[in-house]
């Protein structure tokens, strides 16, 4: 006789725990209770005669309380099972049959009705009440406070309930493996009991509460890639950004080998601005093994410069070699960008290596010079003067070296390193003989260099010595009235109305005896050539003031 309970109870202890645990799950405290209405039907078992009612109570714990035969049902009727709940508080004779409007008499004419069984009792929760596991005020200890307790009878290979509590009051309940747990994480290893205090206490189960999570859903992906027959495929799905959160809570849990697969994936796929902020975040808060974040490093951390400054001379060079056109204009706007104080991609702007520019400079310079022997050779027959040599037109080149001086000007003007550049344009002597013996169409390249030099001059962005201005202007000042009108006509970009006002400025910042002679050189030429010479009225006023007006 004392068999046979027990033997029910093995059965009882088998069915929950095949009932309630089925791999691993998890569950936020969340939801509504069941109403009343919609409660499950009893089963034949939980309804059978009181011969059967040891089976009965095995089943639910306890016994069913006998059947009261107050509570009457019409089985006709839609709404009887929900009445039947309300005990004898409504007379069945006041209930409307569906096609009568009168009461129903119920002598002789309706068998009597058959009982209902009674409702079931609810359901047992799972654990203890989730306000005595959770309480809804915020937690005021520390960050992460780890309680590790005892719990009842639990049977299978989930045996351990991990209870998370987020810092916003979110709690997650996760029944796991305590053995793949504890191999995967030294953090938890060192929070669980060993095996032999379990069995010593008599109790098959036990439960870790980690509070203060920042991120339950975070901390819980993590523990759920310990579990995961398919790692890869499970970060793919998640995306960088998640991996990289996961990544982090890996790192905090010691759990090495979510750190590397978290880590082989990340450094697999392609990543966004904002990603790649956040990892760099990430790399400065925590540190990983170098063996294993290698790859990661070698992303994030080029080893091959020193500095941007060799590798941005390098790519100046490489434009100002091109012989596409097109190309060499997006390469230009490509690196005047990078190269811009304002740029995003200028985080710490240590300046260029003057030398190496100025080494370029040269290259173009005795490049042009060597273009203009070439016309000159060609000056016997008019025609030559377009003739291709190697590949190019010869004004096709001109106008490409031309492009490459006056776009390494503005880098060296962008870069407060110009000075050396207008003595060295001023000391062209050689270009400037030439000038005179070479087509229109080919010298008035010369002057879109010199207005470049006199726009930065009349606007206080190159300060050059007196005798270097004497110099420039001595030398390229007539130049530019002879090509003024070629100008206007291929501006290619030039600004004339800015190049007339600076070059007035500029020319007033010479000594009052050389403005003279340079403004009665222009008043000449403009009563001869009009609207083809530089419009330099208001500096001649100027002049005129300081020099005779007192």
């Amino acid at each position: 006789m004392t068999d046979a309970p027990q033997g029910r109870g093995r059965r009882h202890g088998g069915g929950r725990a095949a009932r309630v645990r089925p791999r691993g799950w998890c569950c936020s405290f969340a939801g509504a209770p069941q109403s009343p209405d919609l409660r499950p039907l009893p089963s034949a078992t939980a309804v059978a005669s009181p011969g059967g009612g040891g089976g009965g109570g095995g089943g639910w714990g306890r016994k069913l309380p006998p059947k009261s035969p107050s509570a009457p049902s019409f089985h006709g009727s839609p709404t009887s099972s929900r009445l039947a709940g309300l005990g004898g508080l409504i007379d069945p004779r006041r209930i409307l049959s569906p096609g009568r409007v009168s009461p129903i008499d119920l002598d002789g004419s309706v068998p009597p009705p058959l009982p209902l069984p009674l409702p079931l009792p609810p359901p047992l929760p799972p654990a203890e009440e989730a306000a005595d596991v959770f309480p809804t005020e915020q937690s005021s200890a520390v960050a992460l406070l780890v309680a590790v307790r005892e719990e009842g009878d639990v049977s299978g290979s989930l045996d351990l309930r991990l209870f998370l509590r987020g810092r916003d009051g979110r709690c997650v309940l996760m029944e796991l493996d305590s053995r793949v747990l504890c191999c995967s994480s030294a953090f938890f290893a060192a929070m669980a009991p060993a095996e032999g205090a379990v069995a010593g206490d008599g109790s098959g189960g036990k439960r870790i509460e980690v509070d203060g999570v920042d991120n339950v859903e975070v901390f819980r992906a993590a523990v759920e890639l310990m579990y995961e027959p398919d790692p890869m495929r499970w970060l793919a799905a998640t995306g960088v950004s998640r991996a990289i959160d996961v990544l982090e809570v890996c790192s905090s849990i010691m759990f090495d080998r979510g750190i590397k697969l978290c880590l082989t994936y990340i450094e697999a796929v392609p990543w966004s601005e904002n990603e790649e902020e956040k990892l760099k975040s990430l790399f400065a808060r925590c540190t990983f093994d170098e063996v294993i974040s290698q790859d990661i490093l070698a992303r994030l951390r080029p080893h091959s410069w020193n500095s941007s400054e060799d590798l941005t001379v390098q790519l100046i060079q490489s434009v100002t070699s091109s012989i596409n056109s097109g190309a060499r204009k997006d390469m230009q706007s490509l690196v005047n960008g990078l190269l811009s104080k304002s740029s995003v991609y200028q985080k710490d702007l240590s300046g260029l290596n003057k030398e190496s520019l100025y080494q370029i400079c040269y290259s173009c310079l005795e490049s042009l010079v060597d273009l203009f022997e070439e016309a000159i050779e060609s000056t016997d027959d008019k025609s030559q003067a377009v003739v291709v040599r190697g590949s190019k037109p010869l004004i096709e080149r001109v106008s490409s070296q031309t492009e490459n001086l006056n776009w390494l000007l503005d880098i060296l003007v962008n870069n407060d390193m110009a000075e050396e550049f207008v003595e060295l344009w001023a000391k062209q002597d050689r270009l400037i003989r030439m000038h005179e013996q070479v087509s229109p169409m080919i010298r008035y390249e010369l002057s879109r260099i010199s207005s470049g030099v006199f726009v930065a001059l009349g606007k206080g962005r190159v300060q050059c010595r007196g005798d270097v201005r004497s110099l420039l202007f001595h030398g390229w000042f007539s130049t530019m009235l002879l090509d003024f009108g070629w100008l206007q006509r291929c501006s290619k970009g030039l600004d004339l109305r800015s190049l007339e006002e600076n070059l007035g400025r500029g020319l007033l910042t010479l000594p009052l005896r050389q403005q003279q002679c340079l403004f009665e050189e222009w008043f000449q030429f403009y009563v001869s050539r009009g609207a083809e010479c530089p419009n330099l009225i208001r500096a001649f006023q100027v002049w005129w003031r300081r020099s005779f007006v007192r």
